[in-house]
C-alpha cells in the first residue's frame, strides 16, 4: 500500500509516519520507483505500537525508541524488555534523598521483595516522598506503605498476561513492554473511577462537587 493509504488505515498523518521513519520507530517502506514507497501490513500494526506508547503511555520519541528496540532484538532476554520499559516509563532527573531512598527500600524489604539498587520505581518512589517533604506534608508518604501490598497482587497479573505468551518470545516481549507503558494509564485511569465511587458512597456531602 501506499502511505496516504497506510495513512488513512491507521489515522497518522503522512507527516508523522515520515517522522517515524526518520526517527527510527517505523521500517522504511519498500521503495518501488521514484519518490515511491510500499508499506504492508507490519507496518500499519508497528504504527499503532508507535501511536499507544506515544498518546496512551506517554513516553517521549526516545524512549518510545528503546522500547521498540528491545521489543525487536531478539537476543534481549524478556527479563530486559522488562527493565528496559520500566526505565521508559520511569525517567527522572531527580536525585532523591538518602532518606527517602532508604524509605523505599524498607519498605520492599519488610515485605521480602527482591527489588535491584538500580531500579526505576525506587527512585520513584523516594522522589515522590521528597517532594511530599517539599510541601510539609509528610504526613502523605504514608502512601507509600498503603500502596505497596496491593500493588504486589497487581505485579503477579502483569506476570501472569506474559506467561499466557510463553513459548512465544516477540509476543511476551510486546506484552511486557506494552502491558507496562500502557498499565501504568489504566491503573491511573482506574483510581480515578474507583476514588469517585469511594467518595460518592463514603458519607454526606462526599459528592457535592460532582
Amino acid at each position: 500500500m501506499r502511505i496516504a493509504e497506510l495513512s488513512r488505515r491507521t489515522g497518522v498523518t503522512s507527516a508523522s509516519i515520515k517522522h517515524y521513519v526518520r526517527e527510527g520507530l517505523l521500517p522504511a517502506g519498500e521503495r518501488i520507483g521514484y519518490n515511491q514507497t510500499a508499506y504492508d501490513e507490519s507496518h500499519a500494526g508497528r504504527l499503532h505500537l508507535i501511536r499507544a506508547l506515544l498518546d496512551t503511555g506517554g513516553l517521549s520519541v526516545s524512549a518510545t525508541r528503546a522500547v521498540l528496540a528491545a521489543i525487536d532484538d531478539e537476543r534481549l532476554p524478556v527479563g530486559r524488555v522488562l527493565a528496559t520499559a520500566q526505565d521508559a516509563v520511569s525517567r527522572t532527573d531527580a536525585d532523591p534523598s538518602p532518606g527517602a531512598l532508604a524509605r523505599v527500600r524498607s519498605v520492599a524489604a519488610d515485605r521480602g521483595w527482591t527489588v535491584s539498587d538500580d531500579n526505576p520505581g525506587v527512585r520513584q518512589c523516594a522522589e515522590v516522598l521528597d517532594r511530599f517533604a517539599d510541601i510539609d506534608r509528610d504526613d502523605l508518604g504514608g502512601m507509600l506503605e498503603r500502596y505497596a501490598d496491593p500493588v504486589l497482587d497487581i505485579a503477579r497479573g502483569d506476570l501472569r498476561a506474559v506467561a499466557d505468551d510463553r513459548g512465544d518470545r516477540d509476543r511476551m516481549a510486546e506484552t511486557v513492554a506494552v502491558g507496562t507503558a500502557l498499565g501504568d494509564a489504566m491503573l491511573a485511569g482506574l483510581r480515578r473511577m474507583a476514588q469517585e465511587h469511594v467518595a460518592r458512597t463514603a458519607g454526606p456531602g462526599t459528592d457535592d462537587e460532582r
